[in-house]
């Protein structure tokens, strides 16, 4: 005997589901090491140490790996903010609670628990780029070690005049080589221009990284959330389905040469002439008034 309610779900979405795990629930989520804030289709996530310039704790990248994760599965956020409470984006890793440890594990000969941390960290990234929502780092003042990574695994970057990003590791006796930076920097603003950040550490000013490319708008430090929620909120109202496909061929052609490219560009835009948005945009178009998308 079957049974069927007139509020099911369509067959497509039910059978989606069923191969879904139980994760976050993104509506009522409420993390321990950061703050989360659900607009719309919009997320806002808050780094909120700001007596401290929000560094990371072990905890708190774990955290955030995880929820990087589980926004795979999360239909109903579009877009995401990233920024940091209190003027600042992110100092980094916290000096007593990471750094400190670290150097205890180097101390004891703890390779394992070395080698466990850093690619617990380039799972946070990974995460970032795997998960199909654009991100959008709202940057102001400090944006320096692990921070700056944030920063560079976005999709996107606004920031201030008086923001300082700094790829600091050199500083404290460690490699630029830090969570995909030696591949992802020279791919944002250059290999020579990338190479002097990481070898020296220093730090570039908000002008500086526009000009470089490293950020993509100057804005007022008291407008700079605003303007970049509302360019999530543009994302998230545009062809979602799309967008996800644009920054997944964006991470994976890093590694293709041309030809492959731009045959996996057929593929996917191929995919994509199937959706409904596609079809929803032509209609417009020959309506003379503006799309409607929905993400399908």
């Amino acid at each position: 005997m079957s049974t069927t309610t007139g509020a099911a779900k369509s067959q497509p979405e039910a059978t989606a589901q069923r191969f879904r795990p139980l994760r976050i629930n993104f509506a009522d989520f409420k993390p321990r090491h950061f703050v989360w804030q659900l607009d719309g289709k919009v997320a806002t996530l808050t780094l909120n140490r700001p007596e401290r310039k929000n560094p990371l704790t072990l905890e708190s990248y774990a955290e955030l790996r995880d929820t990087f994760r589980d926004l795979v599965y999360a239909d109903d956020v579009k877009s995401i903010v990233i920024a940091g409470a209190g003027g600042n984006f992110c100092s980094g890793g916290d000096v007593h609670e990471i750094i400190g440890p670290l150097v205890e594990m180097q101390r004891k000969g703890d390779m394992g628990g070395l080698l466990g941390f850093t690619r617990m960290t380039g799972d946070l990234v990974k995460a970032m780029r795997a998960c199909p929502q654009p991100i959008v780092a709202a940057i102001d003042g400090v944006c320096a070690g692990a921070g700056a990574i944030l920063a560079m695994a976005s999709d996107l970057r606004y920031g201030t005049a008086r923001s300082k990003t700094a790829f600091l590791f050199v500083r404290v006796g460690l490699a630029g080589a830090d969570m995909g930076a030696c591949n992802m920097l020279p791919r944002i603003v250059g290999s020579g221009r990338a190479a002097e950040l990481l070898y020296t550490g220093r730090a570039m000013d908000g002008d500086e990284a526009e000009r470089w490319g490293f950020l993509n708008r100057l804005c007022e430090p008291n407008a700079l959330l605003g303007e970049a929620q509302s360019l999530a909120r543009s994302l998230a109202d545009g062809p979602t389905f799309a967008h996800a496909m644009t920054k997944r061929c964006m991470h994976e052609e890093w590694s293709m040469g041309v030809d492959e490219a731009i045959e996996a560009e057929a593929q996917a835009q191929a995919i994509c002439m199937q959706t409904k948005d596609y079809e929803r945009a032509y209609e417009a178009f020959v309506n003379k008034r503006k799309p409607v998308f929905q993400g399908n």
